[in-house]
């Protein structure tokens, strides 16, 4: 007896099980089932399979897990916080016409709203990790580190020599690292550490080693905590890639902040949440994590996002910075799939009068997502968007900064992925001279590229542009 055609018929009516599922029980984004829909269509078999990696949602018992852990207190100040705002008595050291966004975020996110920070901004790796080695040879507490990779290549190595250093000199060390990202550590580099008194943990590990079916929901974040008194955010991760060693890409165009001040409490607490996640030896409540010191003036709020949450945080920030633009917006990302709502503020900001500037790598690392923003920076052009195309090397910086008053450093990509599907956490700062200076970073990155005009833009290939239509359509997948 023939076997295949009952093979075929079986395939097809689980592939219209999946389709229905998706539609009925996920209950995805709109735009996402149709994508997946479209997958499963064309490709029925390798499309589940493709499915089971990429599409499953994160599970409730997960959701709830991750929500049931203590807020540390934070409850009661963002309370306190939102009620002084509502009576008109929040006190407000500068740039009071943008409590709204305070306000949003305070509701939103429980981002507590600090302003005696102080703040460094590094646009390469070189001068960032010579910064955080020095902070953490200077350690006599705790060391606190979360990166999406680690390699263990010369940078990796240095870091893992201070870590067991601080180790050894009796300072708490734990290291949380993205199980996937951090795939392709070897088991030595890690026994190495825990035999040297460092804790580790890995975030969303599989049970078969270097193969990790998980690629959704990934702890995208990049935190570094010293002794509760300084804190690292932004985009760079560990390896030598990132200290522009890498042939591929060049020189790493990233931005990172250096924090000092109680900003850094908030990047505490978002480090012991998800330790506390991926640990069974959790973290307790503890004064000394929270000793941080007061340094400058700067209003920051951390404001966290992921698929743990009901709400797109980051996203929600990025849309409330960009209307209220009223003289520019300049975005930098390495990937420019914004989203409906994202991508209608922009072309409303630009088609207003609003001077809106796109700076994007001329290189992918992510083909399908590099010709998705390419498709997706036609829209920009038509609404009067300038975008720029740089060259010195591979930006992977994302930045916002709007007016000279406001600005945006963190992890988050202006993409699905970031804003649904993975852990990220930004800063959101409130300073004119912090936003002067990521305004003139961006500035001398425009001599460093070049303008994509429409009448360029026009002139793609017609492989490039197939490439584009398809990837657009699987844009919220990706």
């Amino acid at each position: 007896m023939e076997i295949m055609p009952y093979l075929l018929f079986a395939f097809i009516i689980f592939n219209i099980a999946l389709g229905l599922s998706i539609v009925f029980l996920e209950r995805k984004d709109a735009s996402a089932t149709w994508a997946w829909l479209m997958v499963l269509l064309f490709v029925p078999v390798i499309g589940f399979f493709v499915y089971l990696i990429f599409g499953r949602r994160l599970s409730g018992k997960r959701i709830f897990t991750w929500d049931a852990k203590a807020k540390l207190g934070v409850k009661t100040i963002v309370q306190s916080q939102l009620r002084a705002i509502e009576n008109n008595e929040f006190v407000f050291n500068q740039l009071e016409e943008y409590k709204d966004l305070y306000y949003l975020h305070l509701r939103n996110d429980d981002a507590i709203f600090t302003q005696n920070n102080d703040i460094e901004i590094f646009v390469n790796g070189k001068d960032k990790f010579r910064s955080l080695l020095a902070d953490m040879e200077k350690a006599t507490d705790h060391i606190h580190l979360l990166y999406y990779i680690i390699r263990h290549d010369e940078l990796g190595q240095q870091i893992a020599n201070m870590l067991m250093k601080k180790a050894a000199e009796g300072v708490e060390v734990r290291v949380l690292y993205d199980a996937l990202g951090t795939r392709y550590l070897r088991p030595k580099y890690i026994r190495k550490l825990k035999k040297a008194g460092v804790q580790l943990e890995a975030f969303f590990p599989s049970f078969i080693p270097k193969i990790n079916f998980k690629v959704n929901y990934r702890n995208h974040r990049k935190l570094a905590i010293i002794d509760g008194k300084v804190g690292y955010i932004g985009g760079f991760n560990i390896g030598d890639e990132y200290l522009g060693k890498s042939k591929k890409f060049g020189f790493w165009r990233d931005t990172h902040l250096r924090i000092s001040g109680d900003a850094v409490q908030s990047m505490q607490t978002r480090f012991i949440l998800d330790w506390n996640q991926a640990s069974k030896q959790d973290i307790i409540y503890d004064e000394r994590y929270y000793s941080s010191e007061t340094k400058g003036s700067a209003g920051v709020q951390i404001v966290s996002s992921g698929p743990d949450s009901d709400w797109e945080q980051i996203k929600n920030g990025y849309i409330k910075m960009i209307m209220s633009a009223k003289e520019y917006v300049y975005i930098q990302t390495p990937y420019f799939i914004p989203d409906e709502s994202l991508r209608d503020a922009i072309r409303i900001a630009a088609l207003s009068g609003v001077d809106v500037k796109i700076m994007i790598p001329n290189k992918p690392d992510h083909p399908f997502v590099y010709w998705a923003t390419l498709s997706y920076v036609g829209d920009m052009l038509e609404a009067g968007a300038q975008v720029f195309i740089y060259q010195k090397g591979f930006l992977h910086s994302k930045t916002i900064v709007v007016d000279g008053k406001i600005a945006s450093v963190g992890t988050a990509n202006i993409d699905v992925r970031s804003f649904r599907l993975n852990f990220e956490v930004n800063a959101f700062l409130y300073d004119h001279a912090l936003a002067t200076k990521l305004l003139d970073a961006f500035n001398v990155d425009v001599k460093h590229s070049t303008q994509m005009t429409k009448k360029l833009y026009n002139k793609r290939s017609i492989g490039i542009r197939i490439k584009e239509s398809i990837s657009r359509l699987l844009s919220p997948i990706l």
